[in-house]
């Protein structure tokens, strides 16, 4: 079984344990565009729908979430979704609230998940999927130096009922060092150092 620490440090972030003291800042900052390819989108900008949202998210089997605070503000969540030490891999989720796209919250959540992963799991696989017409995150992903593998046509089933196709990326054991190298320089600037 692998363990998650509660809380993660950065330079910019620090991520916590998710939970629904959390609601009022998933309230403040909805944005229908932010939800917009999201599997488990909330039905409506409702304090009742959204509560929903974080109650599945928080029930959900072997999910592990955390709230990604920048500064003071929530911007977002970060998850792992059915991790499976048996096959060495995890997925990652995120969903970062727009007035924080662009800022370095996103960049750096990853960047410490993806370091536990790897050099304290020994994880040989992390991968992400992504709405093939989220076209924004699939470019940070490609930014991020995530391989793209391929397209699982009619993936999910939205709220609206419509399939959603998703365009898995991933990151192996071997890529790591090389990743890592481009996020800390993108985050921390010519010293790389977190």
């Amino acid at each position: 079984m692998w363990a998650f620490p509660e809380r993660f440090e950065g330079r910019h972030v620090r991520l916590e344990p998710l939970a629904l003291a959390h609601l009022p800042a998933f309230l403040r900052h909805y944005d229908p565009e932010v939800y917009r390819f999201l599997s488990r989108a909330p039905v409506a900008p409702t304090e009742e729908a959204l509560r929903a949202h974080l109650e599945g998210l928080l029930g959900e089997p072997g999910r592990v979430n955390w709230a990604i605070l920048f500064g003071k503000e929530v911007a977002g969540r970060i998850s792992v979704i059915a991790p499976e030490p048996e096959h060495a891999k995890l997925e990652l989720g995120t969903m970062l609230f727009k007035p924080f796209w662009g800022s370095p919250a996103n960049k750096e959540a990853k960047y410490l998940l993806l370091r536990h992963a790897f050099e304290v799991l020994r994880a040989e696989r992390v991968q992400f999927k992504v709405d093939l017409r989220n076209e924004r995150s699939q470019r940070a992903l490609e930014a991020l130096g995530a391989v793209r593998e391929g397209v699982l046509r009619k993936n999910r089933r939205l709220p609206d009922g419509a399939f959603r196709d998703d365009v898995v990326y991933s990151v192996l054991k071997e890529e790591w060092p090389g990743v890592k190298a481009r996020l800390e320089a993108r985050l921390y600037g010519a010293s790389g150092n977190p």
